[in-house]
């Protein structure tokens, strides 16, 4: 951990010159806490200390439950108060008239820096995320209890005011049998990979009353006919999806589920109908999002400037949504409602419960939980500003709230003054709300990763992976790059230029533009070639590309022709070998080698 040291070394330096405060005291403190404490100091004390921060803008002054553990000067703690003092008033904690924007994002990234290291936790913390997954599904089934029949048949009604036309169209689409499935990139439960997963020899009874594999499995009905035999599986036969612990932070590991091969296979096709329709429609467009960020951003900058709109960050949002709530979601669409329940998985292999039956519709993995989530969410608000306003929820209600409400996942923007009675609706539908990471009473406000202060965009640089020791740590040579890139155009070019040197004990780092395939420095100045490619007519440069192969998993007959009718879009397959290697590369190295600067 000594390089990552002598890194915040130098950003503490950088940070401190920008905000024309003294580090030298700031930084014995960081020196005898990381002694003390370890790596623990930099990936959750110090993000604990900006939580604090934010908590004191959000409430405008700074009392005695924040900065807990911290030796103080009236409100403030010591450790790095060159920076508080130039946010909040020091004797009263109250925020100062003008406070330095520079000073909140300086703390911001000093603090939150190693915040979101890629390191596992401690098995401790594994079980205890795991823990916390059965009595999440507990709580789910306790809030599906206490509901009431005009709780479920309300929530129907709106959702069948914002959603009917989409959700029309997708039921005919179902019905007439128009769903294409399609294959993910990711893991599944069963361990098919790559080309292996256009040869599935499962599928259960479910589906095929909904999607037969005769439609969807071969590529042909005389591929059916003198095809291999599929495994229709019964219900409780069925593989579960396989509940696994990612890295997020040390504090917590983020918690997936591995759904099987058929399930995530319809699952995407599914997906892949409800979010074009939604995404297309010209009201529920200016409500909801899947692919597109920035309306979302944009609207929490617009809500630190007016004070207007509230963001509001949700707690295991995936893992606390209802499968009952989605059922009511679709009531009116039987042929939807029948796919999205078939296609669900109701089954959970949980480390240290085993097989656990669920109450959620399903947890991050599956394809339908990011869309299916961020449509209750919309629902439960419209439902919860209703009733504030005693309004009930029509077309001209919602057409009212544009550019006012909006969901993105489990980031959420509502009008100020609404969001005590979203709040307390959200949780009597049993959802959480992250109160740390939700904002409305002061100037900050963030949403899907950016975060503004006052209209001005106080947004950080993470680190996320452990520093390289030599040229074949590839992946953590990739992130010190991208790392330095960020840094660069975040106007922190001391501590780049520390980074440049370290990148050059390992390979050559030229200026290179974001376009060009080499590792290089993204600069204001124009990339230098150091000489010409007659064939491309374009500059070249000596750089370190980052090669790999994908794994032998070649793919003939019907998984061949399978294979090229789910293909989308009319270009061809931009990988020439496709059917003879497949899936991500076991093993990526670094070669150096003459590449475009663009």
């Amino acid at each position: 951990m000594k390089s990552h040291m002598l890194l915040l070394k130098v950003l503490l330096d950088e940070l401190g010159s920008r905000c024309c405060t003294s580090t030298s005291r700031d930084w014995k403190t960081i020196k005898a806490r990381f002694k003390d404490e370890g790596l623990s100091f930099l990936t959750i004390t110090l993000p604990a200390f900006c939580d604090d921060l934010q908590k004191g803008l959000d409430k405008e002054k700074v009392d005695s439950t924040l900065f807990v553990g911290y030796s103080k000067n009236g409100y403030l703690p010591r450790f790095l108060s060159g920076f508080t003092s130039q946010i909040f008033d020091p004797q009263s904690g109250v925020l100062v008239d003008n406070p330095s924007f520079e000073a909140i994002q300086s703390l911001r990234q000093l603090t939150l820096f190693y915040g979101k290291l890629n390191l596992p936790c401690s098995d401790a913390r594994i079980k205890a995320a795991f823990d916390k997954f059965v009595d999440c599904e507990k709580q789910v089934k306790l809030y599906d209890a206490i509901r009431t029949e005009a709780d479920y048949s309300d929530f129907a009604r709106i959702s069948s005011i914002l959603f009917g036309d989409v959700f029309s169209i997708v039921d005919r689409k179902v019905y007439e049998g128009d769903i294409i499935p399609k294959h993910g990139p990711g893991k599944t439960a069963d361990r098919l990979d790559g080309n292996a997963k256009y040869n599935q020899a499962v599928w259960t009874e479910r589906l095929e009353a909904h999607f037969p594999h005769m439609e969807n499995v071969f590529p042909s009905v005389s591929h059916f006919l003198n095809g291999p035999e599929i495994d229709l599986l019964d219900p409780g036969s069925e593989v579960p999806v396989k509940v696994t612990a990612v890295p997020k932070t040390l504090k917590t590991p983020r918690i997936i589920a591995i759904e099987p091969t058929c399930m995530q296979y319809m699952q995407q096709g599914l997906m892949e109908v409800i979010v074009e329709r939604i995404e297309s429609s010209d009201s529920l467009s200016h409500f909801i999002g899947f692919s597109d960020q920035k309306p979302n951003q944009q609207m929490a900058r617009d809500g630190s400037l007016s004070g207007a709109l509230a963001t509001l960050d949700l707690s295991e949002a995936s893992d606390r949504v209802s499968n009952q709530l989605v059922r009511e979601l679709t009531r009116y669409w039987p042929h939807l409602t029948d796919a999205v329940q078939a296609t669900r998985s109701r089954r959970a292999d949980v480390p240290g419960y085993g097989v656990q039956r669920l109450a959620k519709f399903a947890s991050m993995g599956s394809a339908l939980c990011f869309p299916m989530e961020a449509m209750v969410f919309l629902t439960i608000i419209l439902r919860a500003i209703s009733k504030e306003l005693n309004t009930p929820v029509t077309r001209e209600f919602i057409k009212g709230l544009e550019g006012r409400v909006r969901v993105y996942g489990d980031d959420i923007i509502v009008p100020v003054e609404y969001v005590q009675s979203v709040v307390h609706e959200l949780q009597a539908f049993g959802l959480v709300v992250n109160m740390n990471k939700s904002f409305w009473t002061g100037r900050f406000r963030e949403s899907c990763g950016k975060e503004y202060y006052g209209g001005s965009d106080v947004s950080i640089v993470r680190c996320r992976r452990m520093l390289p020791s030599q040229r074949r740590d590839v992946l953590e040579m990739v992130s010190l790059c991208s790392l330095r890139n960020q840094l660069y155009w975040a106007g922190l070019w001391r501590t780049c230029a520390y980074i440049d040197e370290k990148i050059r004990e390992f390979i050559p780092f030229p200026i290179v533009e974001a376009t060009s395939p080499g590792m290089g420095r993204h600069s204001v100045l124009s990339p230098q070639g150091e000489k010409e490619c007659s064939d491309l007519q374009k500059p070249l440069v000596k750089a370190a590309v980052v090669s790999g192969q994908a794994p032998l998993n070649s793919l003939e007959g019907p998984g061949a022709l399978l294979k090229y009718f789910l293909k989308r879009g009319e270009q061809p397959f931009a990988d020439g070998n496709h059917l003879e290697r497949s899936g991500r590369p076991q093993a990526v190295y670094i070669k150096l080698r003459w590449v475009p600067t663009c």
